[in-house]
């Protein structure tokens, strides 16, 4: 196994240790443990691009290692109150969406990569979910509610990719089976 999808491996790792931190009221650890798994996802990508170390197995893992961190992520705040279920509902039912759509081409031998929107959206809901945790740290010094902010921007970005994958893709929905 190489070193970018070990990295992968330990993101998902982390998932159950951040979300037992969490709802056990161990914020701040969890918070750490969240900011260690989102510099996975920066590292591993960068390692196996620079080594030219890309496997399918990161190709399939590495997003969905993001989307199982973020929603687990996402999922707690709901319960914890801190965040709002339709704005969880739409950041899943986008994900679910792509997803999907990534399989119908994948059926048919076609790779939808991940374009900009994606990557910016994956990193904004991080930023969000960290500030989150940080109890909008430093921010809350000089009272904006900077984690809020990122949190729209996070969904209003989540929106835009879901249409922008689905309008360039949409030949791969249009396939004939």
């Amino acid at each position: 196994m190489n070193l970018p999808n070990a990295l992968t491996l330990l993101r998902v790792a982390l998932i159950p240790v951040f979300i037992v931190l969490l709802m056990t009221d161990h914020t701040y650890a969890a918070a750490g443990v969240f900011i260690v798994a989102s510099l996975t996802d920066m590292l591993d990508g960068k390692i196996a691009r620079a080594k030219n170390l890309v496997t399918n197995f990161g190709k399939l893992m590495d997003p969905l290692a993001d989307k199982l961190l973020v929603v687990s992520a996402l999922v707690c705040f709901v319960e914890l109150k801190l965040v709002p279920s339709w704005m969880v509902i739409l950041i899943l039912a986008r994900e679910f969406a792509i997803t999907g759509l990534r399989s119908v081409a994948a059926s048919d031998g076609v790779v939808i990569a991940a374009g900009w929107s994606g990557k910016v959206k994956t990193v904004t809901q991080m930023v969000a979910i960290i500030l989150i945790l940080l109890k909008n740290w430093p921010f809350s010094y000089i009272h904006v509610p900077m984690d809020q902010i990122m949190l729209w921007v996070a969904v209003a970005l989540t929106v835009y990719s879901g249409i922008e994958y689905m309008v360039k893709n949409r030949a791969a929905l249009s396939m004939k089976r």
